[in-house]
This record gives C-alpha cells, sequence and structure tokens, in this order.
C-alpha cells in the first residue's frame, strides 16, 4: 500500500508538472514541439479550438482507442496519467487564461517549456508510465508491425515542427526545432540521475567488518572475490556492491575510519537490475 502511494503521488506531481509547463511556456509561445501538444498549437491557430480543448479531446479519443486495441490490461497509469494532463490543461485555460507569454524572454520561456515536461516525462517512465498521446499511437504500432518505435515519433514530432514554421513565423519554428532537439538529451539526463547509483569496488586484506557494515548497517548485499596483487603477490579479498548516493558516502566514511588502507573504486551507474533495485 505504501508503494502504490507513492507511485500515485509521483503520477500526480509529475502530470502536473508537465501541464504547468506546457500549458503556461508551451502553449502561450507556440512551442510545436512534442506529439499531441505540440499539434495542439497548430491546431489553435485556426482559431476554432483551444489548444488545451484539442488536447484533451485527442488524448481521450486515442485513450479509448488504446482501451480496445490494446485491451483491459493497457497502462493504467497512462490512462490515469493522460486524463489528469488533459483536465488540468483544460481546467488551467479556464481558470487562468493566459493571452501572451509570462516573460518577454523567448530562450527563458523554451528553457522551461522543455525543462518542466521533461522533468514529469522522465518521473513517469521512470516508473513506468507516460502521458499518452502520441505513447498510445507507439504501443499500436510496436503491437502490430516491427517498426521502429522511436524513430516513427521522431518523424511525427519533426514534421508538426516543420509545420510550425509555415503557420507561426520562422523564429518560432527555429526555437521548437531547438525544443525537439534538447528534449529527449533532457529526459536521458533526468532518467539517468532518478536511477543514478554508485558501484563499489573495494580491495582489501579484512573484509568481514566492511561486508558486516553492508549488511547490517547499510542492508545491502555484497559479493567477496578472492584475488591476488600484481606487485605485492599477496592474498587480497575484493568487496563488491552498489549502493545508491546516501549509502555510498555512508560506506565511504566507514572505510576512511575503519580500514584506511583499502584501495577504493567508485563508479556511477543508472543500470541496476536486482533485488533492492529495478526488475528485469
Amino acid at each position: 500500500m505504501k508503494s502504490k502511494l507513492k507511485n500515485f503521488s509521483l503520477l500526480t506531481a509529475s502530470t502536473l508538472i508537465m501541464a504547468v509547463g506546457i500549458y503556461f511556456f508551451k502553449f502561450t509561445n507556440n512551442f510545436t514541439f512534442g506529439g499531441i501538444t505540440g499539434l495542439a498549437v497548430l491546431v489553435a491557430k485556426s482559431g476554432v479550438i483551444s489548444a488545451s480543448d484539442f488536447s484533451f479531446i485527442a488524448n481521450m479519443i486515442l485513450l479509448v482507442i488504446g482501451w480496445f486495441v490494446l485491451g483491459k490490461k493497457f497502462a493504467a497509469k497512462t490512462a490515469y496519467s493522460s486524463i489528469l494532463l488533459s483536465v488540468a490543461l483544460s481546467g488551467m485555460e479556464r481558470i487562468c487564461s493566459m493571452q501572451q507569454p509570462l516573460t518577454d524572454q523567448p530562450i527563458l520561456e523554451l528553457a522551461f517549456a522543455i525543462a518542466l515536461p521533461s522533468i514529469g516525462s522522465a518521473v513517469l517512465f521512470n516508473i513506468g508510465a507516460s502521458s499518452g498521446g502520441t505513447d498510445v499511437i507507439a504501443m499500436i504500432m510496436k503491437k502490430y508491425t516491427s517498426a521502429d518505435i522511436g524513430k516513427a515519433l521522431l518523424i511525427t514530432d519533426f514534421f508538426i515542427t516543420l509545420a510550425g514554421c509555415f503557420v507561426f513565423d520562422i523564429t518560432t519554428g527555429l526555437y521548437s526545432f531547438l525544443g525537439l532537439a534538447l528534449r529527449s538529451f533532457m529526459i536521458d539526463g533526468f532518467i539517468e540521475s532518478l536511477n543514478l547509483s554508485k558501484y563499489f569496488n573495494v580491495v582489501c586484506s579484512n573484509p568481514d567488518p566492511i561486508c558486516e557494515f553492508i549488511k547490517t548497517d547499510l542492508h545491502r548485499g555484497a559479493t567477496i572475490v578472492l584475488a591476488q596483487g600484481a606487485f605485492s603477490g599477496e592474498d587480497k579479498y575484493l568487496v563488491l556492491t552498489v549502493l545508491n548516493r546516501f549509502e555510498a558516502v555512508r560506506l565511504r566514511n566507514y572505510i576512511k575510519e575503519n580500514a584506511p588502507d583499502a584501495f577504493l573504486l567508485i563508479s556511477n551507474t543508472s543500470e541496476i537490475i536486482g533485488k533492492g533495485f529495478h526488475s528485469i
């Protein structure tokens, strides 16, 4: 129950962060990168329907299609996030109508239009969810074709962004292309940062106190490997373990105080699959 509550809180918070970035910074500046919300900016130019309402309708249609095509088990997290995002955008439009950008600094606006949705998307992807939209199309394509989904979505976003150059001015189009280029890098960077762990290689003569500290105080596991020093020829032990950043500081300080002759190699890693970290 505690884990479900945590996931639900993360799901809600990250989706609302995305909504703020999209409504206050993306819609008002006519930035057209990014799937359904990018297409919504183009459609809103016609004056027939607002960007928020179009996003709501498009997401609901894709959600229903996904429900029938992909089945009842179709990404419950994605369904919740998609509905919440659509409702939040429509609600913001009615509560706080925006007729112009918040500032007169387009680079600053672009930074927030990229950063806030990227943070939200990174958290969603990290807990196995997404915000719907073109992700639903990707899931359907993955089920029925062997297409490279990542490239297909990138091409879709590219053409939506390109259309922005003709619907709006070339300056807005170039800002949108810049946003398209930076978004994927930022999402990958945020995901890696969220999952960052420390991989320890500890070369020592007596591994027992170190392993006892890892098991008893940090509640983690470790692997001991018998080794031999190339220079001294003496028998050594290699202790292998993976810890989060807070635990890594504690282990490093413990070794510094209790085994100052140990040799440490500490590496950053974000792909840890196993008990206590991520499942396959």
